[in-house]
């Protein structure tokens, strides 16, 4: 992996978020020139800030939706290859602003591909989501062939994503860059204090001596650690930036089928981990799909890709980085380590 990106320029959408500073900090180590487009950090703390990422890379503030922003930044950089993570993130924030969701989940997408292309970018992977697929899932899980929709906003806009990735692969494939989509599933990591999310949620319950209030503890997902996508990513643009056009497509990056687990479940295991407490949140929500699961095939067997971490071997790194972290100990060499002990697993 190290050889596919050391002295490689690299330009991450999104790299203030969390998943996008997990992808910093690897693409760090692995030698690689970064540079960064994102909108500043919106929480407090924040993974990026206490990382310390920002003096790693060249880190620029913006916004996808400025189409002028967004080339000027590519033309910038001159990346070889962009990760393309920048996105309204939330299905209940698409509910609540469903212009502000496709604006920046599918214009901004276009405004980097144009971008791109642009300026001779040589590949781009789009990171879109398990939730750009049509209700109801297959009994074996979502296949990338499977038809694209989407009940919510934010999943509509994924498949809008979807379709423009692969639009702009077939309408300009003569002088554009190589172009795959990611679609991956609830991940889960140390320094995620989002909004919303189920396991930010447990750690600010602990915090606070609180339950958590949960919306749909019978809801299936497929849970999996940070770096078990992102591993999919890299050896995804690995292909690209190696000029394989049969890499160019939509690749799922799932976890093992016993590891798609009830909200519930994940929440018991992961207070036994935090010393927190949660209890089901009853009043009426936003429809969210009752079960979400990947078939991962394909990138097992094409991009050799395969998760190493089992959901207790998740949570458990979920569980040691908090602890650790409120105990003092550096948000960077935290990741490191991690990143470390993930990339031996993998071996």
């Amino acid at each position: 992996m190290k050889s596919a990106y050391a002295g490689r320029r690299v330009l991450i959408t999104g790299h203030t978020g969390f998943k996008g500073s997990w992808l910093s900090a690897w693409l760090t180590q692995l030698g690689a020139r970064l540079g960064g487009l994102a909108l500043a950090p919106d929480t407090t703390p924040s993974l990026f800030v206490a990382a310390g990422l920002d003096a790693t890379m060249d880190s620029r503030i913006g916004d996808i939706r400025d189409a002028a922003g967004v080339a000027e930044t590519v033309g910038k950089v001159q990346p070889e290859i962009i990760f393309h993570l920048a996105a309204q993130s939330l299905v209940r924030r698409s509910y609540a602003d469903p212009l502000a969701t496709y604006a920046t989940n599918v214009m901004g997408t276009a405004h980097v591909l144009d971008a791109a292309q642009r300026h001779g970018v040589r590949a781009v992977v789009v990171v879109t989501s398990d939730k750009c697929y049509a209700p109801p899932p297959p009994a074996g899980g979502y296949r990338e062939s499977d038809p694209l929709g989407g009940h919510d906003p934010y999943s509509a806009s994924k498949a809008c994503t979807e379709l423009l990735a692969a639009s702009w692969r077939d309408s300009f494939a003569a002088n554009g860059p190589l172009i795959a989509t990611a679609r991956a599933g609830n991940v889960i990591g140390g320094g995620d204090w989002a909004e919303d999310r189920l396991i930010p949620d447990l750690i600010r319950a602990a915090r606070t001596n609180q339950p958590a209030l949960i919306r749909n503890p019978q809801a299936t997902r497929p849970w999996q650690h940070v770096l078990e996508p992102l591993a999919g990513y890299l050896a995804l643009g690995a292909r690209l930036l190696a000029g394989d056009a049969r890499a160019a497509r939509a690749w799922n990056f799932g976890p093992n089928a016993d590891d798609m687990l009830p909200v519930g479940e994940v929440c018991d295991r992961m207070c036994a981990q935090l010393g927190s407490r949660w209890t089901h949140d009853t009043a009426a929500h936003p429809h969210e799909a009752p079960a979400l699961l990947l078939d991962s095939h394909e990138a097992r067997a094409q991009l050799q890709w395969t998760p190493r971490w089992r959901i207790d071997q998740a949570i458990a790194a979920v569980g040691q980085w908090h602890r650790r972290f409120d105990g003092g100990e550096s948000a960077r060499q935290l990741m490191q380590a991690q990143i470390a002990a993930y990339t031996e697993a993998a071996r």
